[in-house]
């Protein structure tokens, strides 16, 4: 099958992020000054791979609480800066202005907090529990300066996501300023002096970076909270017993990085008392913590304490996401409902490898079956058999008639040909099936024939609440090994059933039941081996688990899957995203490099492997490392021309994406100031596909602003030749492909 290009493949995330906020920031340019006719290259200069290096020195807090609580300590405002990947302010100051001494030296009258949606590392942690700092920011993981965004949207954003940004924040909560838009550096650095400088005399208490290492476990500073790590991770079994005893002394105050240390270690000693201590805590900080604690083997009792303290902060915190969990391992760990997942076995004895779709009669044989029936229930009017097998045809015809372009049966017979009369005529045959069975029912009918004709009719009815209950009875009486659409269908409208309630559940506020996670689980386990089921199923029930914190039964459907479906690329996504959170790019890399290379493997694993390699490019290109981003480009390159050599139906979005991946090496070579070698590989870029050279890569750049970017470079160095050269070529593009992204239109 054809495979679509990178940035349809790539992570879910990072395709939202770049259509989302693109559109967002644009919304927020609207109406704005344009301002004078500025070089942006001069007013912005872009950070080369030597400025990259460089740390950035501002001291970011690690939540929004963190930051209000050290607000109020110290007296400090605070200071929200937003920053957005690709945009080129942005990373003027990411690259450049947050890595300068005299602009941190600036900034230090404030607490600081920085948000961006976008991930520059895979993973917050390591195999150890320590934490693994954004290479962009420094201080915070990746992970919370994306969970402070949508909190700082609500709160100070006034409806447009704007990049860069600086809004300073009073410690009643109330906004001083908030610059953006502006074309010059100068004015937001002036405006970050006078906020300080109009606030008078406010009094100011620093926090002492020499107390003794026991006064600061409890505190909320990032350096605190940095130096008590530090300390667990370097001290002895004695100092490591101590902090932790004072950290279960106050559990609601515990660091829970170093909480996650002990139970990532090998000491049984401290991981017990890291469980003591969550198993205390009220604090919703310690929510994702338990989480991954309860992944361990642990005994039950140790289990029961645990789910306990997730009851108690979701009823005391207004947590939701800890009173899923909580429901979450009551309910998976809990007995089987209404549907028997272990029970049900499909005839052939096993999963099956793959689909198998389902043939349906020529409606014209439908219809005159469905006829002869109706004349056999109008001669035995009594007889439930006899309205039963109308129902069973009324229902066939209304499938096979289903569609949106007018029916046309296999032989070619034109039962209409307007869509219009197209529905009617299949609604009128779903309600027919739901009467038959209707009196099949009052004649004494019972059991899953009626039932699941009902539950199914009633549901295409657009009945929906009747079908979800009509579920219930039919599910239970789902025959083992049923192999038939009905079966499919009435399990599917009993998990959907299922996951509404739960979902008006969560949006109210309200308590649920494990049970309903129970059924919702068990429906898809034997969808996930039913003959007629789809990848959509799985695709569903993976997300279902995720979203709801279950990530240990969520991957295990998601292998399922994949064993059934190997070509997806739904499953495919969720499995990189998997593979980066728990094994970073190298694991991402060594995965699919394994499974490409197995015998017999199919040719869409190899280009599988040139996608993951090139997801690891960037992420290395994200964390500065352009060597590692190069050799990562290079690999994906040739996994793709191998994928191209196994079955050539894979070269035109091989070609896309190796378009893209040559224009990623050529916007290193440019960083690095290697102009040859850039201009070599953008040149191959639009050879390869020049369509690409409009599309957004994952760190919101395209080819064509590569290419344009260059030839300013090359200006700059005098090389007039090779600048013609460049430009005759960039002249043949579609011009709309050599167009900043619509926000930076805007600006």
């Amino acid at each position: 099958m054809p495979f679509p290009s990178v940035c349809v493949l790539r992570d879910a995330r990072f395709v939202v992020v770049v259509f989302g906020l693109s559109v967002l920031f644009a919304a927020g340019a609207v109406g704005q000054s344009v301002g004078p006719p500025v070089d942006e290259a001069q007013m912005w200069p872009s950070p080369t791979t030597e400025d990259w290096k460089k740390p950035c020195l501002l001291q970011w807090q690690r939540t929004w609480e963190d930051a209000t609580a050290v607000a109020h300590q110290t007296g400090k405002p605070i200071l929200i800066c937003i920053n957005m990947d690709g945009e080129v302010a942005s990373e003027h100051y990411a690259g450049i202005r947050y890595r300068s001494p005299e602009i941190a030296s600036m900034y230090e009258p404030y607490v600081c907090v920085i948000a961006s949606v976008y991930r520059h590392t895979p993973r917050d942690y390591d195999e150890d529990g320590r934490r693994i700092e954004c290479p962009r920011f420094g201080t915070v993981t990746c992970g919370e300066h994306i969970a402070i965004e949508p909190l700082l949207f609500e709160k100070y954003m006034d409806g447009n996501r704007i990049s860069p940004r600086h809004i300073m924040v009073e410690l009643d909560g109330s906004e001083v300023y908030d610059v953006y838009h502006t074309w010059d550096v100068a004015s937001v650095f002036n405006q970050i002096q006078d906020g300080i400088a109009e606030r008078g005399d406010v009094p100011i208490t620093e926090i002492r970076g020499d107390r003794p290492i026991f006064e600061r476990v409890t505190s909320r500073d990032a350096r605190d909270r940095e130096a008590v790590e530090q300390a667990y991770r370097e001290g002895d079994a004695d100092l490591r017993r101590q902090l932790l005893e004072i950290a279960k002394e106050n559990p609601d105050a515990a660091p829970p990085d170093m909480l996650r240390q002990a139970l990532f270690g090998f000491d049984p000693e401290m991981i017990d008392l890291a469980r003591e201590t969550l198993a205390k805590t009220t604090s919703a900080d310690n929510v994702d913590l338990i989480a991954e604690a309860l992944r361990a083997p642990m005994n039950e009792d140790e289990k029961a304490q645990m789910l306990d303290a997730l009851e108690r902060i979701g009823e005391s915190s207004s947590s939701q996401r800890a009173q899923w969990l909580s429901v979450v391992h009551r309910g998976l760990g809990s007995g089987s409902g209404p549907v028997n997942a272990d029970a049900w076995k499909p005839a052939q004895g096993g999963s099956y490898p793959a689909p198998q779709a389902e043939e349906l009669p020529d409606w014209a044989d439908l219809m005159a079956r469905l006829d002869r029936e109706s004349e056999v229930a109008r001669e035995q009017p009594k007889d439930a058999d006899a309205h039963l097998e109308v129902a069973r045809s009324a229902l066939a015809f209304a499938r096979s008639t289903a569609g949106e372009a007018g029916i046309v049966s296999e032989s070619g017979a034109l039962l209409t040909a307007d869509p219009s009369t197209a529905r009617r005529v299949t609604r009128s045959h779903y309600d027919e099936a739901r009467r038959a069975a209707l009196e099949a029912q009052k004649l004494g009918a019972t059991g899953w024939p009626v039932d699941s004709i009902l539950t199914v009719t009633t549901y295409y009815l657009g009945e929906l609440e009747e079908a979800y209950e009509l579920s219930e009875s039919a599910a239970e009486n789902v025959p083992d090994g049923a192999e038939d659409w009905a079966s499919m269908a009435v399990l599917t409208i009993f998990a959907e059933g299922r996951y509404q309630r739960i979902k008006e559940a969560v949006a109210n506020e309200e308590k649920w039941s494990p049970r309903w996670l129970t059924d919702v689980h068990s429906a898809y386990n034997v969808l996930a081996r039913h003959p007629l089921g789809t990848v959509g199923q799985v695709v569903w029930h993976y997300d279902f688990l995720a979203w709801l914190g279950a990530n240990r039964y969520a991957s295990r459907v998601l292998d399922e899957g994949l064993s059934r479906y190997p070509a997806s690329p739904e499953l495919h996504a969720r499995l990189r995203q998997v593979l980066l959170d728990r094994r970073g790019v190298d694991g991402l890399e060594e995965r699919y490099e394994s499974m490409a290379s197995a015998e017999g493997a199919p040719a869409s694993l190899g280009w599988y492997a040139g996608l993951a390699s090139f997801v690891a490019a960037e992420f290395h290109r994200r964390a500065n490392d352009s060597e590692r981003a190069e050799a990562a480009y290079s690999r994906s390159i040739a996994h793709y021309e191998k994928a191209i050599a196994a079955d050539p139906e894979f070269r035109e979005s091989s070609d896309f994406n190796i378009a893209l991946a040559l224009a990623g090496r050529a916007r290193l070579a440019i960083e690095d100031e290697r102009l040859d070698d850039a201009l070599d590989a953008i040149l191959a870029s639009y050879e390869r596909a020049p369509g690409a050279a409009g599309t957004l890569d994952g760190l919101n750049m395209t080819p064509g602003l590569t290419g344009k970017l260059l030839v300013s470079k090359l200006q700059e160095k005098g090389r007039s030749e090779e600048v013609a050269r460049l430009q005759a070529v960039l002249d043949t593009l579609d011009p709309e492909h050599l167009l900043e992204p619509y926000v930076e239109r805007n600006r």
